[in-house]
């Protein structure tokens, strides 16, 4: 997110504001530019306009769980750069921060669990753009109930629906590291007709 970065989720980092949240990802204009993008003013115009043709790219947002080697190491991260990669085998890919926590939790634990958001509970989504409160013994994440299932990685409980993977590869992707999980276990924890939460439903950004 924009300057100052929010890592989403990321229990090193300070508490996001609502502003912060709503701020878009990047570090200023970066190349490459088109033709006719040669001045400053130019490279800062085309670096907004960009910046909103990705924006209308549909996504998701999502829940993402992770889980390190120690009891007490587990999170739940706001995440919208996730997508189906493969039918065999079930593959799903995530891009997270390299300077966030939740990737240095999923580099320990080789997890990661995807909990989808009913759109009716898409207040909660802000609940994980800040530092998590881990309470091992009540099973809870920033006061929020989680369950746990094959990898461990914690699963919102209130979740629409989840996938939980097993990291197969890792791609470093600039300033991201893509995680691929094969899915090794998933369902439905509501009605399978629940409306899912897409970034359009809400006023954040993340990306461009």
């Amino acid at each position: 997110m924009a300057s100052p970065r929010v890592r989403p989720g990321d229990s090193t980092r300070r508490a996001a504001t609502l502003a912060d949240v709503a701020e878009p990802g990047g570090s200023g204009p970066i190349g490459p530019y088109p033709p006719g993008a040669d001045s400053d003013e130019q490279r800062a115009d085309y670096d907004k306009l960009r910046r909103r043709v990705l924006w209308r790219m549909p996504s998701g947002l999502y829940v993402l769980g992770s889980r390190g080697t120690e009891a007490a190491s587990r999170n739940l991260m706001t995440l919208n750069w996730a997508t189906q990669l493969s039918f065999d085998p079930k593959l799903v890919g995530v891009s997270v921060e390299r300077a966030a926590y939740t990737h240095e939790l999923v580099e320990q634990g080789g997890c990661f669990a995807l909990s989808l958001v009913d759109r009716e509970d898409r207040a909660i989504v802000r609940k994980f753009t800040k530092p998590v409160e881990v309470d091992v013994d009540a099973q809870t994440l920033n006061g929020f109930p989680y369950v746990e299932r094959v990898t461990g990685a914690p699963i919102l409980a209130q979740a629409a629906a989840f996938v939980d993977c097993k990291v197969q590869e890792r791609l470093e992707t600039g300033d991201h590291t893509f995680f691929i999980g094969e899915v090794v276990d998933s369902g439905f924890l509501r009605d399978e007709d629940a409306p899912i939460l897409r970034m359009e439903d809400t006023r954040m950004n993340y990306g461009g």
